[in-house]
């Protein structure tokens, strides 16, 4: 740490307290003393990878001695005294860095990308822009709860570039939501200068474009930062609305340490080095004479005992032994089924109204379920399905979103993170691509990193058969039954839409609810009147056969089922999937063991589909129990086209039948 006689930062300690100004140097001072510790550690080859804050402390100690305990702080890979503020165990964190079983995510992930109920706490991922939006989904289950808290996020200026911030800004205007939005702005993204990557003066200024207030402060000066974000969280816990902070500051060490800073001009380090957050203050608390020598000593004493003691505590605990038990359970969270028995009043009810009375009454089940999307309040969204939910629930609970999949996606992270339900529609399955991110590395990810649950349920409209062409057709289900974490629903019927959409929203892991826009309206059924919940992972077994077992779902299940009606002298096994993520894996062998022919039919196009996987298994578990090979029938392998005639052709439906006889008298 340079040694800074002379001060060149100006501090106005206003009315604080002595022991305040001594509490905001200690809490920048252990920070600072873990990081020079770790940077030996780190060449000794004893921790992997180092993410320094070195003259950034002020702003992560600032920040996090604002707020309240209670209230929740997402951090980056640089604020590491946020964490110490907070006061985790040294042990922890240590264990955390080594990948031992004492830290948060048991060697499942690195350094700062974890988080803590404990400590009120939610670690980044990787990639930067999604935690914005999960920040805005806890403030509006603060603003739900009217509980007069706030939230503070941070990011880079690096990250202000992405969409997510955008989106997360914009979401947190509109519904006016008590968070702070932290630019950490030091200079470089990685090699790239702050003037390759914005061309604005200010980045603080773009809070104007969203309606929201902003300001720039001096990041080294922990005075200025903890009194102006202390006088802010007060105002918004009086008044809810976001604020945009930007902190000028510096990176002083390379992106991680094995990057470096060739690329920065020597003289702009020095200047930042006479800038040090933390020598400044000493010197000026020595000035004023609220810390003396003695003072200083104690403190840098007793940070380095604790250091040493949670240090040797961490070599001491045992590597992690792998269990392969232990990491496919933790995927997801375990979730105790309840089932509840359909009464025995039926009326008839289309696939659509199935949907929607499942939903209206989970929403009446579940005081705490939020529903978001676009479109949805008293437009009742686009297929009407919560049509005159607003007069049922308020707009509190049924929430119109602006055109940002990837913001609601991560609201409803940040809802479940602070204990609410929800369920975000997918205007069409087509645009789960511009929430891609969030739903395959934030939603999927969350619990077995850091045993955090989502309970959100995407609604995903979805398939063929509208003239809707290629941007509003698409059956896109494989894209999510390969990402371990999330579950995926794909019911052909109204009776089992409504109970395994109840499920859904019941269990606490993340769904991906597929509903076929084509059935909505053209599929009827008698449906028992009140609430009811179907299981998970079990086909339904709609036909018994012989000669073939069929195995499909969605709108397959009609074209099959229309098939063996054109061909009454097939014997078939017709299994309905309806669950595709837990598969039913038993119902698909025990039929293939029967009847010794599979063809397994899917809407979407061939390759990389979930009847590749389902045919690669029976092939290794039936194989012996064959009498043919194992078939596999889907849509071209094209976009889907607009036209009936061209979608006709794409589509599996009509040439089905006619591989289907093929196979049975293979």
């Amino acid at each position: 740490m340079p040694t800074i006689t002379k001060c060149n930062i100006d501090y106005d300690k206003r009315n604080l307290s002595d022991k305040v100004l001594l509490k905001l140097y200690y809490n920048m001072l252990k920070p600072r003393l873990i990081e020079e510790k770790m940077l030996i550690l780190l060449r000794q080859g004893k921790i992997s990878k180092w993410f320094s804050g070195i003259g950034q402390e002020a702003i992560s100690v600032g920040v996090t001695m604002a707020l309240k305990p209670s209230e929740y702080i997402l951090p980056m890979h640089r604020n590491l005294g946020v964490f110490t503020t907070r006061e985790i165990p040294l042990h922890r964190l240590f264990c955390q860095w080594q990948g031992k079983a004492s830290g948060f995510t048991k060697g499942r992930d690195r350094s700062f990308h974890f988080g803590t109920q404990e400590y009120n706490i939610v670690g980044m991922i990787s990639h930067l822009g999604p935690q914005l939006g999960v920040a805005d989904g806890i403030a509006l289950a603060n603003l739900l709860k009217k509980n007069g808290q706030v939230t503070a996020v941070f990011t880079g200026e690096g990250g202000t570039s992405e969409g997510d911030f955008h989106e997360a800004l914009n979401v947190a205007s509109v519904w006016q939501l008590p968070v702070i939005f932290c630019i950490e702005n030091n200079g470089y993204g990685l090699s790239t200068p702050t003037s390759e990557q914005y061309n604005c003066k200010h980045l603080a200024d773009r809070g104007k474009g969203y309606g929201i207030e902003s300001f720039v402060l001096d990041g080294n000066n922990i005075i200025e930062t903890y009194t102006k974000i202390k006088k802010l969280t007060e105002s918004i816990r009086k008044r809810p609305r976001p604020i945009l902070i930007e902190f000028k500051t510096f990176r002083r060490r390379g992106h991680e340490e094995a990057s470096g800073t060739k690329y920065v001009p020597e003289g702009l380090m020095k200047e930042w080095e006479a800038k040090d957050p933390i020598e400044n203050f000493r010197s000026y608390l020595f000035s004023k004479k609220i810390l003396t020598t003695e003072i200083d000593k104690t403190y840098s004493d007793k940070i380095k005992t604790e250091i040493d003691s949670a240090l040797e505590s961490a070599y001491a605990e045992e590597a992690i032994i792998p269990n392969e038990t232990n990491e496919l359970n933790d995927v997801y969270k375990s979730f105790d089924y309840k089932h509840f028995n359909p009464n025995s009043n039926t009326k008839e009810l289309r696939l659509v109204d199935a949907i929607s009375e499942s939903l209206k009454q989970s929403m009446e089940k579940h005081n705490d379920l939020v529903i978001m999307g676009q479109d949805i309040a008293e437009y009742g969204g686009v297929f009407k399905i919560t049509e005159g939910f607003v007069e049922q629930f308020g707009k509190d609970r049924v929430r119109n979103t602006p055109i940002c999949e990837s913001a609601i996606i991560e609201t409803g992270m940040g809802l479940s993170i602070a204990g609410l339900k929800s369920v975000v529609e997918m205007q069409f399955a087509d645009f789960a691509t511009s929430g891609f991110n969030p739903i395959v590395n934030y939603l999927a990810k969350s619990h077995y990193r850091w045993e955090q649950q989502a309970d959100v349920v995407v609604r995903m409209p979805c398939g063929a058969g509208v003239a809707a062409g290629p941007f509003h057709s698409q059956t896109n289900e494989a894209w999510f039954t390969k990402t371990p974490g999330l579950k995926v629903i794909y019911p052909a019927f109204p009776y089992d839409a409504k109970g395994l959409l109840a499920t859904a929203i019941n269990d606490p892991n993340p769904v991906l609810f597929f509903e076929h826009k084509a059935l909505y309206r053209s599929i009827r059924q008698e449906v028992p009147t009140d609430y009811y919940t179907l299981p998970f992972g079990k086909a339904a077994l709609l036909k018994e056969g012989e000669a073939i077992t069929i195995i499909t779902y969605g709108a397959g299940v009609h074209w099959a089922l229309e098939a063996l009606e054109n061909n009454a002298g097939i014997s078939a096994d017709l299994i309905d999937l309806r669950s595709l993520q837990p598969l039913d894996k038993e119902a698909i062998f025990s039929s293939v063991k029967k009847t010794g022919r599979a063809i397994i039919l899917q809407e979407d196009s061939l390759f990389g589909g979930i009847a590749s996987d389902i045919s690669a298994m029976i092939m290794e578990e039936c194989f012996q129990y064959l009498d043919a090979p194992v078939k596999r029938m889907a849509s071209m392998d094209t976009p889907i086209p607009f036209v009936g005639q061209l979608e006709d052709q794409y589509l599996s439906r009509d040439k089905f039948e006619t591989t289907l006889k093929e196979l049975v008298n293979y």
